[in-house]
């Protein structure tokens, strides 16, 4: 374990094997654009949503419900996330995409759209 100060997502998600999180809508989007595997470990609210998502988008294993979280449990998932060539490639292929990806200008086409009715 290695404790350093705060440091913003991504300047230290792209340097990792893999990123262990509660899977908040923010860390869970700079996880993605990061380009690495997830270890979700949701524990309220939307967190379960998201940690679903990554695993439906196959860049995590399965999550770690807090309550079920275990040094057997981690150790294995980190195994999984870092060990599983599929869900990297998948993360670098999501990352690649979201990169590519124009987030405003749909938004702006909705806004105008409303704006004119």
């Amino acid at each position: 374990l290695l404790t350093i100060g705060e440091l913003p997502h991504h300047t230290l998600f792209p340097h990792m094997a893999a990123v262990v999180h509660a899977c908040g809508a923010g860390t869970t989007a700079a996880g993605l654009r990061a380009g690495v595997p997830a270890v979700p470990v949701p524990v309220q609210f939307d967190q379960s949503f998201w940690a679903g998502r990554l695993t439906a988008l196959g860049v995590a294993p399965a999550a770690v419900p807090l309550r079920r979280l275990s040094v057997p449990a981690l150790t294995a998932a980190l195994r999984r996330a870092t060990g599983d060539e599929g869900l990297r490639i998948r993360a670098g292929a999501l990352a690649a995409a979201l990169a590519g990806e124009d987030g405003v200008a749909p938004v702006q086409e909705a806004l105008e759209t409303y704006a004119t009715r």
